[in-house]
């Protein structure tokens, strides 16, 4: 077995899944703003390190996604955010693209950046202690998108990046998202998610890529948030794992869902479905950001000194997240 498929394994051991905490900047400042928390790089770092030293990260998550500014960052206890987390037994990843912008011949669509520079970065990482790193494509549905150059440019430059980390002994996730906006149809979604990753993959193994040493980080199949189709979250599996067995290669050790803008509690049911009618040999687990910390963030907000409480919250809601990946979740363990 590869170091990069061994890495992979101890990630998702157990029903673990990945938190992402690699929000920009940008981004923490918006989820802070709507709780009324100015954005310092102090309060960024206070709220991550509430998360990152919750006892839930010991049993329920493998791995943590970071941003640049946290990677360097000093915990309360003196020691590197790196240190934090590697001492609960969880693998640090982080995210390495530069985001995405106008994508040159179809101004509607979005390219990921970041390429430049990228191999210095990643050895910078790694000596940082980072063991898995993200790069995230982004796709617009209607009824001409995504566009053949979209679909194309997005998975060569994920495949580029795999390779490059992977040269660099790390293990990439590989994150090509089908947005949920729109008024698309759930068929829609499943036709151009299958034809997105069937796309990618096909580059990956053009990069000569690892396949056992990567982690695909897809969108659940749903219908678009402005559709009139209504679609149930055992629709949503039955249609998924279509997708998966239809697209993705059998040597991919482990699937990690996005949850793309669904609520804590759906993207929870929807993944304990799709795990309970899994045939496949993927690993199923979950690689979500505001689905896991929406919560803790609203309690920390009303007293930002209550770390028990906060991480109580969060201990919940990934305890349930992974009891989802075992297809043993429950809405009756809600609170």
């Amino acid at each position: 077995m590869s170091e990069l498929n061994n890495i992979v394994l101890k990630i998702l051991e157990n029903g673990k899944g990945i938190l992402a905490a690699d929000e920009s900047t940008a981004t923490m400042t918006k989820r802070l703003d709507s709780v009324n928390v100015p954005s310092t790089p102090e309060n960024r770092l206070m709220f991550r390190e509430t998360l990152f030293s919750s006892s839930s990260m010991k049993n329920y998550i493998g791995g943590v996604i970071l941003y640049d500014e946290t990677i360097r960052q000093i915990s309360s206890k003196k020691n590197t955010i790196p240190e934090l987390i590697l001492n609960t037994g969880s693998l640090v990843g982080i995210k390495v693209d530069t985001g995405a912008k106008i994508l040159a011949g179809s101004p509607y669509e979005k390219i990921t950046e970041g390429l430049d520079g990228l191999r210095e970065r990643l050895k910078e990482y790694y000596k940082l202690g980072a063991k898995f790193t993200k790069w995230r494509g982004v796709y617009n549905i209607d009824k001409n998108y995504p566009s053949k150059l979209s679909i194309h440019s997005n998975a060569h430059a994920l495949a580029r990046y795999s390779a490059l980390v992977q040269e660099c002994n790390m293990v990439p996730i590989v994150e090509p998202e089908v947005l949920m906006d729109g008024e698309h149809s759930a068929k829609e979604c499943l036709e151009k998610t299958s034809e997105v990753i069937k796309r990618c993959f096909e580059e990956l193994i053009i990069h000569k890529v690892d396949l056992k040493g990567i982690i695909l980080k897809p969108n659940m199949i749903l219908a678009g948030n402005k559709s009139k189709e209504k679609i149930t979250n055992e629709e949503v599996a039955k249609l998924t794992l279509e997708c998966l067995k239809s697209s993705v290669p059998s040597e991919v050790p482990g699937i990690a869902f996005l949850s793309g803008g669904q609520s804590e509690i759906e993207s929870t049911e929807n993944l304990n479905l799709i795990s309970k009618h899994n045939t496949t040999s993927f690993i199923m687990s979950y690689s979500y950001g505001r689905a896991l910390q929406q919560g803790a963030l609203k309690f920390w907000s009303k007293n930002i000194e209550d770390i028990e409480g906060t991480q109580q919250i969060f201990n919940h809601r990934t305890k349930m997240n992974t009891l989802a990946t075992q297809g043993k979740w429950s809405k009756d363990f809600e609170i």
